[in-house]
């Protein structure tokens, strides 16, 4: 077979016959009914372009910089959890995107220490979640400082759900010898998944190396996990004491309201994103596309503006563009990837997003990505959603700002 594919779908049908069940069951996820994972993608098929006939065609320019780091498109790494999908999992896609120049999300939950991400691609973001106390947190967000992270992804929007109407992945605890002889079955019908990790002289990490604290031993996924569950949830005021003890960027992810936008400009972030996890949080929630527009006409002009779920096409990145974010993050596209074919998987990837953005530019006469606005855009009536407004103005907390 070709290693080379030219569709992110391609790569996700080569990841689903690579992938042993329950890891690719990890992947595609999603919460409940799986409504909203459903509309992250339906939502930019509603969305048209009004090309022009006419105009420069000269060399197109995706260069931007998003929180201070210079990219080549607007496109960066989403921080994921913990990966068995390949054995170099974050090490690979970190040298894939420092390849192509774009930046990387580094999920505290993820298989790598920061350390070696970091050594594969400087521009790394590492990705922290409210977990454990104050001193706990200030803890990593230290670790990351050294390691040489530029910036801090605080993602705060989860809802816990475990329920999935097409059945949850099975995901052991640990890899020991009864839990390997009961997987057998699933790894042995996928021998070139399985033949990836003999060569590699390693077994899947279910580890969370990021979340250790001190010189204790990295906690298990679950237990960090639930360690994470446990902890109370973060207020505004949280939001703000992150923000105060991070000398660099703070990137708010899993903003979908004007009025979380705006309090979140108090807080002192330089930038959100406009996330609703990719689906894997509170199902119902309309896709992260459909808030982008009222959310960046509120705080776009004060702080970045990102966006994070669905985009499957270089097309569904300028479409993001023109509706008002600075770039996006993907996720289960680069994961694809990864399992198809490695690093050289996830720079496929990166490639075919890079040439649909060309693409897209080319048809609309844009010489350059920050050239795009609205106009090159065509909403549907009822496309958009503004959540956190009642009637189109603020709530009278936010008035009185």
């Amino acid at each position: 077979m070709n290693p080379w594919f030219e569709t992110v779908a391609e790569a996700q049908r080569r990841a689903r016959k690579r992938l042993p069940k329950s890891v690719y069951g990890a992947l595609i996820a999603g919460s409940e009914r799986g409504q909203t994972i459903e509309d992250n993608q339906t939502a930019f098929s509603e969305l048209g372009f009004a090309p022009h006939c006419a105009g420069p065609i000269g060399e197109r320019s995706q260069a931007t910089t998003v929180l201070g780091q210079q990219v080549s498109m607007p496109v960066l790494i989403s921080p994921t959890g913990v990966q068995a999908v390949h054995p170099d999992g974050e090490v690979a896609v970190a040298r894939a995107a420092a390849a192509r120049g774009i930046a990387m999300g580094l999920s505290s939950f993820a298989s790598k220490p920061i350390e070696e991400v970091i050594a594969a691609n400087p521009s790394t973001l590492f990705q922290l979640y409210w977990c454990g106390s104050k001193d706990q947190i200030l803890e990593r967000m230290s670790r990351a400082k050294s390691a040489g992270a530029v910036g801090l992804i605080l993602t705060l929007d989860w809802s816990f759900s475990h329920g999935r109407d097409w059945g949850s992945p099975v995901i052991p605890e640990s890899l020991d010898f009864r839990t390997m002889l009961r997987f057998a079955p699933q790894t042995l019908a996928r021998p070139r998944w399985l033949a990836t990790y003999l060569r590699s002289g390693s077994i899947p990490d279910l580890t969370a190396p990021n979340m250790r604290l001190g010189e204790a031993p990295a906690p298990g996924f679950f237990g960090a996990y639930g360690e994470w569950m446990g902890t109370p949830a973060p207020d505004w005021d949280d939001v703000a004491w992150i923000c105060a003890n991070w000398d660099g960027p703070v990137l708010l992810k899993g903003v979908m309201r004007v009025d979380d936008a705006l309090r979140a400009v108090d807080a002192g972030v330089a930038g959100i994103s406009v996330s609703n996890h990719g689906g894997n949080n509170l199902d119902g929630t309309p896709a992260a596309i459909r808030a982008l527009p009222v959310v960046a006409d509120a705080v776009g002009d004060q702080i970045e503006v990102l966006l994070d779920g669905g985009i499957r096409r270089g097309s569904d990145v300028v479409k993001a563009v023109a509706l008002g974010a600075r770039a996006v993050l993907i996720g289960r596209a680069y994961l694809w990837g990864l399992a198809a074919n490695g690093q050289a998987g996830v720079e496929n990837v990166l490639d075919i997003l890079r040439g649909g953005i060309d693409s897209a530019l080319l048809g609309l006469r844009k010489t350059a990505i920050t050239d795009l606005d609205r106009d090159d855009v065509i909403i549907p009536a009822g496309f958009e959603r503004a959540l956190g407004l009642s009637a189109g103005v603020p709530s009278p907390q936010l008035a009185e700002r």
